[in-house]
């Protein structure tokens, strides 16, 4: 088991953990939840003894990772699937660590096999993809048969068969009595794996509870109810009926009714009493994903806003008609419109290019024939013929000649 009290961790000014206390019990897969920033990382560090706690404590099986005699056969974990010398094979980098723990060598290769990279256990790391990096990093927290296993995001990079795996086998362990503790984004993944969650945000515990419990405390579950073809007054009367019985109606864009408050087999019956025929009527619980987006909101530190600038670059396509050079534009072809763009700030579009093949010539204003520019004295045109200069022939080499390069080669 795996149980931090008051745990805290302070880097300088900034407090990543604060104040966090949790068990992680064995039998069960917990989920450990939270964005991007809000301590998970760190809290992992700390129970393994990497960093070392501001304030409070983490221990593992009671006592302090660092105090575990011979951990690697204790605790298990995958942190950074990154952390392997490029330069090492897969069964070398697995033998490494199980001779720096006393594990014996036939160990390595059960563990290959489980993570099916037996084929490919002589061939070096650093060509490995993502996740067959992953399944090696799963192999090395596998390999000391522990009883207490940490991943952090033990699924990224893995194909769907890859997923479904490391599903099975999380259940797996825990199933023999294990303790897993899993980090991960995957709210569909975590919804289907994990038994229990601890949700934090900015270092402080939002939620410990069941899979179960923490999407019903942090949603609304309704009835969607449909009234059979469009009859206003009939959708209507049944409005009006289930306000009466205590519930919550809600009118959806679709024409179908949003109702809270009230059991199916209640909406059934008032609907039947005030004889209005039903197309439809569902249930609808929210997932883990609407309940985590709920639950968080309040505590992401990092926010997309809408860019200011996006769609204003068109692809560069050539313009059609005169003002282009190339003609009349094809029949049908209408040139992509160009949106407004707020001018300000240090953002401004450049100027238009008569051809877009041209370079980025200084533009000089255009200036009617016979019109003198600005500031020039007045020039009365005159019509003139022009000779064309008669072309220059260069002359044939002399084979006679010797070059006088050739000499000098």
């Amino acid at each position: 088991m795996i149980e931090a009290v008051g745990l805290t961790k302070r880097y300088g000014a900034k407090t990543a953990v604060y104040n966090l206390s949790f068990q992680v019990r064995p039998g069960s897969v917990t989920g450990f939840l939270g964005p991007n920033g809000s301590g998970k990382s760190t809290t992992m560090r700390m129970i393994l003894g990497l960093d070392r706690p501001s304030a409070g404590r983490v221990t593992v099986g009671g006592h302090p990772f660092r105090h575990l005699p011979n951990a690697p056969r204790q605790v298990g974990a995958l942190l950074d699937a990154k952390a392997v010398h490029g330069g090492r094979s897969a069964r070398n980098h697995l033998l490494s660590l199980a001779q720096l723990s006393g594990i014996p060598a036939t160990r390595v290769d059960e563990v290959l096999g489980v993570v099916g990279l037996q084929d490919v256990a002589r061939k070096r790391s650093k060509g490995f993809s993502l996740g067959m990096g992953q399944r090696l990093g799963i192999a090395a927290a596998l390999l000391g048969d522990p009883q207490v296993l940490l991943f952090d995001e033990p699924v990224n990079g893995l194909d769907p068969e890859g997923i479904l795996w490391v599903r099975n086998l999380m259940k797996q362990l825990a199933s023999e009595g294990r303790t897993v503790f899993v980090s991960s984004h995957l709210m569909s993944e975590m919804a289907v794996t994990a038994d229990h969650l601890i949700v934090i945000g900015r270092g402080q515990l939002l939620a410990d509870m069941s899979v179960k419990d923490f999407i019903s405390a942090n949603s609304a579950d309704f009835a969607r109810v449909r009234v059979a073809g469009s009859d206003a007054e009939r959708r209507e009367k049944l409005m009006s009926s289930l306000t009466e019985a205590g519930g919550q109606v809600l009118s959806e864009p679709d024409g179908a009714l949003r109702v809270t408050g009230l059991t199916l087999p209640r909406i059934s019956d008032l609907a039947h009493g005030a004889d209005v025929r039903l197309w439809e009527l569902s249930p609808h619980q929210a997932s883990l994903e609407e309940a985590y987006m709920r639950m968080t909101q309040s505590a992401v530190d990092y926010r997309s806003t809408a860019d200011a600038l996006a769609g204003f670059q068109q692809p560069q396509t050539p313009g059609y008609g005169p003002q282009y050079g190339y003609g009349a534009a094809p029949q049908g072809y209408a040139p992509p419109a160009v949106p407004d763009v707020p001018q300000q700030g240090w953002y401004a579009p450049p100027p238009p290019r008569a051809n877009p093949y041209a370079g980025d010539a200084p533009a000089t204003p255009a200036t009617p024939a016979g019109v003198a520019p600005a500031g020039a004295a007045s020039v009365v045109p005159t019509a003139t013929s022009v000779t064309p200069a008669p072309a220059v022939t260069a002359p044939a080499p002399d084979p006679t000649k010797r070059d006088s390069t050739e000499d000098a080669r």
